[in-house]
């Protein structure tokens, strides 16, 4: 029998797939792409690869508004294709984690088609959640709720009823409390698990449930997310999602090993463990460390919080730094925290990179002592494709050039993700930067030649061979999930893992002293002998 738990300490590496590699040179990438650069990945060292939505989809919501659940977008590729690149995958020795978007479809998918052609109240409007407008003609929304995205969360139908969106109107929501709903994603879970993916990524996993009698709340009712304790919010992180993902793990567990899966659940920590729940999902994402500043108080407070939970609900934690979503961690690190809950970057973007100043070097210094950390830690370590090369955000995207649909629906106030999203430098030089065709779908900095695979791969000091080392260390020295804190000064974190390994980061300002023993990997040189500010160096004990 293979390894059911393979997926409890594993390196997985995100890959948006139209920023990865383009193999046909039309500026996009594609599944072909992907499988040319298996080689790297296995040099890199994962375990598996996270697939972002290579599904057929207007992009707008770049790819997380899916046409069609059990095919390729043809402008990635094929059905053939994708059955070749698992082949590669596997042969390789890496797993496949293929990503679900079960809360909404497109406004392409052939039911929503199907729903906006039949009358209200027909079994084709039931699969989504319409409703009948207020006011005396029902021109106004049933609710003043706001999509994620900015605007309101309701469309307006030629025929005058209103479908919900949380997010886009082009992404309007499911109805999961419809039988037909839940079979046709048992269907969608089979029909990948039979082609080899290895586990799912589950989108935006704590919305899919609703409870939307009547009179609606206010959106000032709603209160925030965070306060959402008991399971009554309308459409946060309602008790009763956990029905749809104890049939889903029933489905996992017909295949040889178990499929695996993960929550991207935006929930309090204390309703996290649910998601993760053998007879659940397994595993959920923990978005700690991403959201904190770079604070050893902060760092300390979450990796043992996260790790006490894990072992009550019998899963492994999860760690991450940088997404697809989130400005990447090597700019947030060399920017001043933003402070009142606000995610650090967001103002720097939207002066298009010029104010705050970013601290570049100090920023990348902080993201590979960061990753360093993170790779030392008992769980699952999720990286993001260009962090393995120091990759800062892009943030001085002309306007006509930006694609991500925040920007347009809040203008002024988000730019949107499309600075993590640039596709990727291979070369130094020529079009594209070894991408791929002569123009990338989003255009690259000038700056991307240094950060070129093909120049880091010359470099010993690159953070692609910093990458390099420390995941096949990691795999190397890992064997239990335990982790024990070794007492010492406030700005040092320092933890031991079984086999007598030491992990010691310095979050001050003067270096530190590290234990006796043998340095194996470190973030940044040592200063005579001891660890410098904002480094971290794993050193195992000598017997």
């Amino acid at each position: 029998m293979s390894d059911p738990n393979w997926w409890r300490q594993a390196a997985v590496y995100q890959i948006y797939p139209r920023s990865f590699a383009d193999s046909n040179g039309d500026g996009l990438g594609d599944i072909r792409g992907i499988t040319s650069r298996v080689p790297y990945l296995m040099s890199l060292g994962v375990d598996a690869v996270w697939l972002s939505p290579f599904y057929p989809s207007a992009l707008a919501d770049g790819g997380y508004d899916v046409d069609d659940y059990r095919n390729v977008d043809p402008k990635l590729g094929t059905l053939e294709d994708f059955d070749e690149l698992v082949a590669a995958l596997h042969g390789a020795g890496i797993k496949l984690i293929a990503d679900i978007v079960p809360n909404h479809t497109s406004n392409r998918h052939e039911w929503f088609r199907e729903a906006l052609a039949s009358p209200k109240g027909s079994p084709a409007r039931e699969r989504y959640i319409f409703r009948d407008g207020k006011g005396p003609d029902g021109s106004e929304p049933p609710s003043d709720w706001e999509s994620v995205f900015g605007g309101p969360a309701w469309d307006r139908t030629e025929d005058g009823q209103w479908y919900l969106h949380l997010f886009a109107p082009e992404q309007p929501d499911l109805n999961w409390d419809n039988r037909e709903v839940r079979d046709d994603f048992l269907k969608t879970l089979r029909f990948w698990s039979d082609r080899g993916v290895d586990g799912f990524r589950v989108d935006v996993a704590h919305a899919l449930t609703k409870n939307l009698t009547d009179p609606l709340p206010s959106k000032a009712e709603l209160g925030a997310e965070d306060e959402n304790l008991n399971g009554e919010h309308p459409f946060w992180d309602r008790d009763e999602v956990h029905e749809i993902y104890t049939e889903w793990r029933q489905v996992f567990n017909e295949y040889d090993p178990p499929r695996t899966a993960v929550a991207e659940a935006w929930v309090h920590a204390t309703r996290r463990a649910r998601y993760a729940s053998p007879d659940g999902l397994g595993q959920a994402f923990n978005f700690d460390l991403l959201r904190a500043d770079w604070n050893p108080g902060q760092f300390r407070s979450i990796i043992t919080t996260n790790l006490t939970e894990a072992e009550n609900s019998g899963a492994s934690s999860t760690w991450v730094f940088s997404n697809h979503d989130v400005v990447r961690h090597a700019t947030r690190y060399g920017l001043p925290p933003a402070g009142d809950g606000k995610p650090t970057g967001i103002d720097w973007l939207l002066s298009g990179g010029t104010a705050p100043e970013l601290d570049a070097e100090r920023g990348l210094l902080r993201a590979r002592a960061a990753s360093l950390l993170m790779f030392a830690l008992p769980g699952s370590a999720y990286l993001y494709q260009g962090e393995e090369l120091g990759l800062h955000e892009v943030a001085d995207i002309a306007d006509e050039a930006r694609q991500d649909p925040t920007f347009f629906r809040n203008p002024g106030v988000e730019v949107g993700r499309d600075g993590c999203r640039v596709p990727l430098p291979w070369t130094a030089d020529g079009p594209s930067f070894g991408f791929g065709g002569h123009t990338a779908h989003l255009p690259q900095p000038d700056w991307f030649s240094d950060s070129a695979v093909e120049v880091q791969e010359e470099a010993q000091d690159s953070t692609l061979n910093l990458y390099r080392s420390a995941l096949a260390l990691r795999r190397e020295l890992q064997t239990t999930e335990q982790l024990d804190w070794v007492p010492t000064a406030p700005e040092v974190l320092h933890f031991t893992r079984s086999g007598g390994w030491h992990s010691v980061t310095n979050f001050g300002t003067d270096p530190v002293d590290l234990p006796a023993g043998r340095v194996v990997v470190s973030s940044a040189p040592l200063v005579d002998g001891k660890l410098p500010a904002d480094t971290t160096a794993w050193v195992i004990a000598e017997a």
